[in-house]
């Protein structure tokens, strides 16, 4: 067994890094953090966070995600409640849950998401074991059964992907972003979880920061 690959790094070193990183990033981007709040409420009313849904953890188990509130207050709800959302919805479904012109999205929001700065307070999501700094993409739960009728053939990738935590970043993350689909996001999940490392996850962590300072395949 070693340290640096496979599961046992997975279960141990892995989760020793997250550790001291995630706290370590929390207090280098607590300024980035505090502009963000304030900037969130200056531009439109509501929570700093996102008012959003418990999302799909490993083994299935739901956990609260952190976020910075990039859309109207409500805007989980509306998409699927409100009757002047419906065709909205369907779009949004059949692009595999991505809209490329989403009116819920606030102005500063934008910017937030171009640049993957809405993703910063997941590290306390990873400081609680609730997640990694790398991993696959952590999915709402109707999202995720939806997408699984939609894409049967992806169901045994499915609980191999929840066999782990799901990342701020990860290899989908750094290979397209939001202009893969399902399927093929999947299964790039699915490879990273075969090939768990060390080196991966720091070849992953290091193209971050350019996917995020150019917002390449971002909506």
């Amino acid at each position: 067994m070693s340290l640096l690959y496979g599961p046992t790094y997975g279960q141990y070193t892995k989760r020793i890094i997250d550790i001291f990183s995630s706290a370590f990033l929390l207090i280098l981007f607590s300024p980035l953090c505090l502009v963000t709040a304030v900037a969130i409420k200056i531009d439109s009313p509501g929570p700093v966070f996102a008012d959003v849904p418990a999302r799909v953890g490993k083994s299935g188990k739901k956990f609260k995600m952190y976020k910075f509130r990039s859309m109207v207050v409500n805007a989980h709800r509306l998409l699927r409640a409100d009757p002047r959302f419906k065709a909205l919805y369907d779009q949004y479904k059949k692009s595999s849950y991505k809209l490329k012109k989403d009116p819920r999205i606030t102005a500063v929001g934008k910017v937030l998401r171009k640049h993957s700065i809405d993703e910063v307070p997941q590290l306390i999501n990873v400081l609680k074991g609730e997640m990694s700094l790398v991993g696959p993409r952590a999915y709402y739960p109707d999202e995720l059964d939806h997408q699984q009728d939609q894409y049967p053939q992806t169901k045994k990738l499915v609980n191999k992907v929840l066999s782990v935590k799901p990342g701020i970043t990860g290899l989908w993350q750094v290979s397209g972003r939001s202009e893969i689909n399902f399927d093929k996001r999947i299964a790039i999940d699915a490879t990273y979880v075969d090939h768990l490392s060390l080196v991966k996850d720091l070849k992953i962590i290091f193209k971050t920061p350019f996917i995020m300072l150019t917002g390449k395949g971002a909506i």
